[in-house]
């Protein structure tokens, strides 16, 4: 059988074809070979994945993920899998760029960004990926991502830039004190999941002009800090995977007319479109 996943730093959606190419989705935690060691994820894909494949022989994994950016870290997924899969045969882990420029392009070539939890964005002639940008991650970069935009909500909140209604909502639906945010960005793992945890408050309150806005300008951040950089970007169209693109498509909208650039299409999350991907070939 074939099992396929689309990690990001916050969950891992998975989805399991069976004999009759029916796909079965299952969702885990995310994954980050930069952050977590090959016991610590066999210990989460024991707990959650297994489970779900008692009755699976599994044969082949396709596993795209953040944080997958050569051997080097790689090997670290892949031996993950095949600890907790005996009847693997054929394991492939790529970078989740790969991904979303498989599911979101298939063998078109064009510009695809990833706005989830982090972001990216890379250049795919339709097999393979020609041009991308040099991801710093959360702390100093990020751009348009559900952790940037959750880090500029909660500091505006705390240096006093919100409009008194909503610095009131936020304060009543999180009672977040200093102390606990300092905790969470400095002390505690995966910063990037904490921040965007606060984009749900983002999504709730889009009718407010600063909330618009600030999502807006995010956005007009990333693009012109680095999809504005690649030359294809004058003549091919800009796609986009991931929650908080889909989430907050509009203000995408408006920020690509903005940067003068052409809409391309929405995937929310790859990991189905990626089944097609294979069983096509």
């Amino acid at each position: 059988m074939l099992l396929i996943a689309d990690s990001g730093s916050t969950k891992t959606d998975w989805q399991l074809v069976t004999a009759d190419g029916q796909p079965r989705a299952i969702q885990t935690d995310g994954f980050n070979p930069y952050y977590q060691t090959t016991q610590q994820i066999v210990a989460t894909l024991q707990t959650q994945l297994i489970p779900y494949l008692t009755d699976a022989a599994v044969t082949d994994v396709f596993y795209y993920g953040t944080g997958c950016t050569g051997p080097a870290v790689n090997h670290i997924i892949a031996d993950a899998l095949r600890a907790v899969l005996p009847t693997l045969q054929t394991v492939e882990v790529n970078s989740d760029m790969v991904g979303a420029a498989r599911a979101a392009l298939g063998h078109e070539s064009g510009i695809v960004c990833i706005l989830g939890t982090g972001a990216n964005a890379c250049c795919y002639d339709g097999t393979q990926l020609t041009r991308g940008i040099q991801s710093l991650g959360f702390w100093l970069g990020d751009e348009g991502s559900g952790g940037y935009l959750g880090k500029t909500l909660v500091r505006d909140f705390f240096q006093e830039r919100l409009p008194a209604d909503l610095r009131e909502a936020f304060q009543n639906q999180y009672a977040l004190d200093r102390a606990t945010l300092l905790e969470n960005a400095y002390q505690k793992p995966y910063p990037n999941r904490y921040f965007a945890s606060f984009t749900p408050f983002l999504f709730a309150h889009l009718n407010e002009p600063y909330v618009t806005k600030l999502v807006t300008d995010a956005f007009v951040l990333f693009l012109t800090t680095y999809v504005r950089r690649f030359p294809e970007s004058e003549t091919w169209p800009v796609h986009f995977v991931g929650s908080i693109a889909y989430y907050f498509a509009d203000q995408l909208r408006e920020a690509v007319e903005q940067t003068g650039l052409t809409m391309g299409r929405i995937t929310k999350a790859p990991a189905v479109a990626l089944v097609d991907f294979h069983k096509n070939g």
